[in-house]
Order: C-alpha cells, then structure tokens, then sequence
C-alpha cells in the first residue's frame, strides 16, 4: 500500500482565515514525478441528531451564504481550539436549539471531502433532551424546526433536506 502514498516536499500557506487555512503543497507522487497539491485544513466539527421524548426529529433552518440557499440541517458547529468533539456537540447543540441533552452517543466519523479539505465531522445522536434556551452565536440566524421520522423522510426524498452531513447522520441515526 505504500506505493500509493505521496510525499510532501514543500507546503505553503495562500490563505489565513479565521476559519480556514489555505495550503500549496508540491508532492512526489509515488512514480516519482511531481505535482501540486491545493487544499484546506479545518479544525473539525461536530453535528448531532436530537431526537425528543416523542421520538421527532429537531432541525435548524439556516441561510448557507456560499450556496446562496437557505438549508434543514442538523444542528452542527465546528470545534473550538482544544475543545473535545463530545463537548461541543453539547455545546452546538444547546447553542443552536435550546435542549440539553441528558444522552448523547457518537455514531460515526466522516471526512466531508477529502479531495480538498482535512474537516472531519463527529455525527452524535442525542436524546432525554430537556429545553433550556439556545443561545446561538452573534452571527448565527436559525429557526428550529421539529419534524416526525416520517416527515424526515418525505423530505428527504423529495430534495428538501440536502444537505450531506444531516442526511448521513439521520441515516445512521436509524432515522
């Protein structure tokens, strides 16, 4: 397997946000010719499946400014510097909703897309919710939104929830 593997011989930052990184890295591919490798470095998020006592669904609509659209997702955030991704998976998701959740349970690890960006996503799902109040960042504009698994589904398969990280986590929260 290591005949796959490429070496770096030089990275560069192109971009410093305050969110992402930009890098131009030259690698050696493993036939030993060059190329140039553009990618970003995130610092990971979590996203999380809040289910209610009456087993529906809690969403957040919010407006996604790099697509110009508006999306039904599950709540999610990225981590803070140092911050354990169960830690902020209760942070997001009481930030973002208003519920605590007395039991939260990682369910996977995903890579969003690899091609170009180091984000991984924790997908947690979370029930015994208690409602408190959310307390959403100052740039952070959401309603939330409660739906049944039946309605989920509809929504799902007729394009309304389209967002990649919600439907994986949906799915492999057996929604």
């Amino acid at each position: 397997m290591s005949n796959l593997i490429e070496k770096s011989l030089a990275s560069k930052v192109v971009f410093k946000g305050n969110l992402l990184n930009v890098f131009s890295d030259q690698v050696e591919l493993p036939n030993g010719k060059k190329a140039s490798r553009e990618y970003i470095k995130h610092p990971g998020a979590v996203a999380v499946v809040p289910i209610t006592q009456e087993g529906n669904i809690v969403l957040v609509r919010q407006y996604r400014y790099p697509i110009g659209k508006l999306l039904l997702e599950v709540p999610a955030g990225k981590l803070d510097q140092g911050e354990q991704p169960d830690e902020c998976a209760l942070r997001e998701l009481e930030e973002e909703t208003g519920y605590v959740a007395k039991n939260i349970k990682k369910i996977a690890s995903i890579y969003t897309t690899p091609g170009f960006t180091d984000e991984i996503i924790h997908l947690y799902r979370a029930e015994d919710l208690i409602l408190s109040k959310p307390s959403p960042d100052e740039d952070e504009f959401l309603d939330v939104e409660i739906y049944t698994k039946e309605k989920i589904k509809e929504m799902i398969a007729d394009g309304r929830i389209n967002d990649a990280k919600s439907m994986l986590a949906l799915l492999l929260a057996g929604i």
